[in-house]
């Protein structure tokens, strides 16, 4: 009798500088391994719905992808806003933090962490 392994697709990608940024970040938090990062969508902002991405444990409903060596947590609902999704860590003079290259996002606030479908 054999287990059955369900292998997950994340549903998001990170960019070289998001994930130099995001293991810095849990670095100076020092999370133990009970924390992953969590990536969502939440209602708000100015355009209808905003990005959540901050350090958490596993919550029911999650899902949990490994991706690039970060532990990533998602609701199962969120997948269907953020399939496809690319976010990436700016540090310039211009810019500095997290952006979210979505295709799903029909529009965008200013700020970039505000969208809508």
């Amino acid at each position: 009798m054999s287990a059955s392994v369900e292998t997950l697709t994340a549903p998001v990608t990170f960019t070289p500088g998001a994930v130099k940024e995001l293991f810095k970040l849990r670095d100076q938090q020092e999370l133990n391994d009970d924390f992953g990062l969590r990536v969502g969508v939440e209602g708000g902002g100015c355009s209808g719905m905003n990005y959540v991405l901050g350090f958490d444990q596993k919550k029911d409903g999650d899902q949990e992808y490994h991706i690039d060596g970060v532990k990533v947590y998602m609701h199962k609902a969120h997948g269907l806003y953020l399939a496809g999704m690319q976010i990436d860590f700016q540090d310039g003079l211009n810019a500095r933090g997290f952006t979210f290259n979505n295709p799903n996002a029909a529009s965008t606030c200013g700020c970039g962490s505000s969208f809508s479908v």
